[in-house]
């Protein structure tokens, strides 16, 4: 793969980190957290909102690190392919959660089943795209 082929998937993969803060949205309303989350205590409650907003401001910093930075990250440096690194790992954890979170009981429209599958597919694509990113170089070869 060529630098500048990389470049534009990491460019494509910015784009498509920050469309998926629009599922993010999604969550707390389709999934009732306002009344499901009563059952808990307050501080749990809390809690979640930290937790959510801090996976948003990650998938925000990642995405607008991509967008304005496709060609460094694409370049190889040490840098480069420690800040790849964490992206490949961010992405492939969420990836595998696919597997084993309870979701079919709240997909119950096509349209959320297509969300969910189009999900999945932008996953894989950002844990391929910033694995063979950080991978550059010491195990896949480098092309100009």
């Amino acid at each position: 793969m060529t630098t500048a082929m990389l470049e534009q998937l990491i460019f494509l993969a910015g784009i498509g980190q920050l469309s998926v803060l629009i599922a993010s949205a999604l969550v707390p309303s389709r999934l009732n957290w306002r009344v499901e989350l009563n059952s808990i205590p307050r501080l749990h409650r809390q809690l979640y909102w930290v937790y959510g907003g801090y996976v948003v401001m990650a998938i925000i910093a990642l995405g607008l690190i991509s967008i304005f930075n496709a060609a460094e990250l694409a370049s190889g440096s040490r840098l480069a392919r420690s800040v790849c690194f964490f992206a490949a790992v961010f992405w492939g954890v969420r990836l595998s959660l696919q597997a084993v979170l309870h979701i079919r009981p709240h997909l119950t429209t096509w349209w959320l089943k297509l969300g969910y599958h189009t999900l999945t597919m932008l996953f894989i694509f950002f844990t391929v795209v910033f694995s063979w990113s950080a991978l550059q170089g010491w195990i896949f070869p480098v092309a100009t």
